[in-house]
């Protein structure tokens, strides 16, 4: 794929505007504490002095956005109030809970959401506790998984330093070459250096495994790192493939190159195996380098690895020149091309498009299942096709292939398929997982409870699958997706959803659950609040309800956790020389 003059114009000559840009957050402070953060009725919120300022449409959204602070706020209370050190709220028992290797993940993951939100207090209190507390939990802990540690937490510290003012390196962000920050609590030096220590300690998993694919299980304060126990010690596909983004800007920020060399090792490595129309399993052996059984699916343990094949060319440059990861871009490619043909599918009888599994590797056996962690390819293929440019502008420099509009089609649809897997059940909130009926079956009482849904004929939804754990994936979509087409309907959709969760989610005395059953009205509260809710979930709200000067997708690549990283314009060559 050749890059058109205007991309090359448009990268050479724009400059990006500053972060957070302060006007408007600062307006955004003062219609947010003036807010009732119980009851989020648009009428409620008063705006005091920027009435006169704004369209009737863009008070509306100013509201709206005010509602996703103060609902962050909430969540944010209850997990400081209870569980401040912890990895997770118990916001029904009120306590906290370590499940991701007890490094406090949810004060990590929420830090630069509390940074774009300009939440000064927020940022002081999940900095302050980093900059007291990490290093010796580093130092002290046992073990972590190797992806969920990198995606959340050395992905939270590296945008965190970048947010704060310490890479310099980027047009239009005010660095600190003094080291003063641009948001209140720690330095940024103090963020890169957590990282940096956490960097190398995750390389063990690089440097122990006998194969270019990292063991999954690190123990940070050993220094050391083993396979997992289960599926003979194999590593998720998605798992070790989404690492590249974090590792390589750890390199770019700190100068040493081993971290870059070592994750981009493992796509290196990939180029070369054998796929199906270039989907690979969803398992890879860590001893032989080489795919374990034949899964095929973009759900858990597989979706990522598609992600990270765009966004880490995106992010080295890709849509520059780029030309040392121009391979990751013709294997997504290669991929995209697979899964239009092997496994999108429509449901009967009203035609909803989505993305089903090949268990055993072959078409004949084909499952309509479908995860809602699917639902990122949305917004992914819609970043592929106009690379984070307004869809009008990507047409009107002719730069958009015949490919990149069919991409762009299929995104808008299986997004409308993801909200649909909302709006079919009578709580608003999506399950876990997704069935989607097809020709011959004839599954009865497997609906979403919602009697008037006009799509409940096509959704099924299995009785083991019916919990709803607060995920991001949907709303992300929304939010690249109306970044890219400008169409408020995806704003729109974001904002049932938002009601959905606040309706159903939200705990009293602070925090948001998870729920047991989203087909029956008062369900069952699971009494978990995942860091995903305060770091993507209500990150992406925010920004799908506000304005694309704040971090435009032409200029930061989002991680997996939401973690904003910045696009870098001189390629690869300079990080991993």
């Amino acid at each position: 794929m050749k890059d058109s003059p205007f991309l090359k114009k448009f990268w050479s000559t724009h400059r990006l505007p500053n972060l957070p840009p302060k006007l408007r957050l600062g307006l955004l402070r003062q219609v947010s504490s003036s807010g009732n953060s119980s009851n989020h009725q648009e009428n409620e919120v008063k705006l005091p002095f920027i009435a006169e300022r704004n369209s009737p449409e863009e008070l509306v959204w100013i509201k709206r956005q005010a509602a996703v602070v103060d609902a962050f706020k909430h969540a944010w209370n209850g997990y400081k109030q209870f569980a401040l050190g912890f990895d997770e709220l118990q916001p029904v028992s009120r306590r906290g809970i370590n499940g991701l290797g007890g490094i406090g993940a949810t004060a990590i993951d929420a830090l630069d959401t509390a940074m774009i939100m300009g939440l000064d207090d927020v940022v002081e209190e999940a900095g302050g506790w980093i900059e007291k507390e990490l290093a010796n939990r580093f130092s002290h802990q046992g073990q972590v998984n190797l992806f969920e540690t990198t995606i959340r937490v050395l992905g939270g510290l590296l945008s965190a330093y970048h947010l704060s003012g310490g890479d310099t390196s980027v047009p239009g962000i005010d660095g600190s070459k003094n080291g003063v920050a641009l948001s209140p609590g720690p330095k940024p030096e103090v963020y890169l250096k957590l990282a940096k220590d956490l960097g190398d300690r995750l390389m063990a998993a690089f440097e122990t495994s006998p194969s270019a694919i990292p063991f999954s299980d690190v123990v940070l304060s050993a220094r050391s790192a083993h396979p997992a126990a289960g599926e003979r010690g194999a590593s998720s596909t998605s798992e070790v493939t989404t690492l590249q983004l974090e590792f390589w800007y750890l390199s770019k920020v700190t100068g040493d190159p081993k971290y870059g060399k070592a994750a981009m090792r493992v796509f290196e490595h990939i180029k070369g195996l054998p796929k199906l129309e270039g989907l690979v399993p969803i398992y890879m052996n860590p001893h032989s380098g080489t795919f374990q059984g034949n899964n095929i699916r973009l759900g858990s343990r597989g979706d990522s690895y598609y992600e990270y094949l765009l966004k880490v060319w995106i992010q080295q440059g890709g849509v520059g020149d780029g030309q040392d990861v121009q391979y990751l871009r013709g294997m997504y490619d290669e991929a995209m091309a697979g899964v239009k043909h092997l496994l999108v599918a429509k449901s009967v009888p009203n035609g909803l498009t989505f993305v089903g599994e090949l268990p055993s590797g072959r078409n004949e056996d084909f499952s309509p299942k479908m995860d809602h962690l699917v639902c990122f390819l949305a917004g992914n293929l819609a970043l592929g096709a106009t690379r984070g440019f307004p869809e009008k502008d990507a047409k009107e420099s002719g730069f958009l292939s015949e490919k990149d509009v069919q991409d762009l089609a299929l995104a808008k649809e299986l997004a409308r398929t993801c909200y649909e897997m909302y709006n079919v059940t009578i709580t608003g909130l999506a399950p876990e997982i997704a069935y989607f009926r097809t020709e011959g079956d004839h599954t009865e009482g497997m609906d979403g409870g919602k009697p008037d849904a006009q799509y409940k004929e096509d959704i099924i939804i299995k009785p083991l699958d019916r919990h709803n754990l607060l995920r991001p994936e949907t709303v992300e979509s929304l939010f690249v997706l109306y970044r890219i087409t400008g169409d408020s309907m995806y704003r729109e959709w974001g904002w049932k959803i938002f009601q959905a969760f606040e309706a159903h989610t939200k705990i009293s005395t602070g925090g948001y659950s998870s729920i047991d059953d989203v087909t029956v009205a008062n369900s069952y509260k699971r009494d978990k609040m995942e860091t995903f809710f305060l770091g993507e979930t209500l990150k992406y709200l925010f920004l799908l309800f506000g304005e694309d000067d704040v971090l435009p997708l032409s200029y930061f690549v989002f991680n997996t956790e939401a973690h904003p990283l910045p696009i870098t314009w001189e390629g690869a060559n300079s990080v991993l020389s």
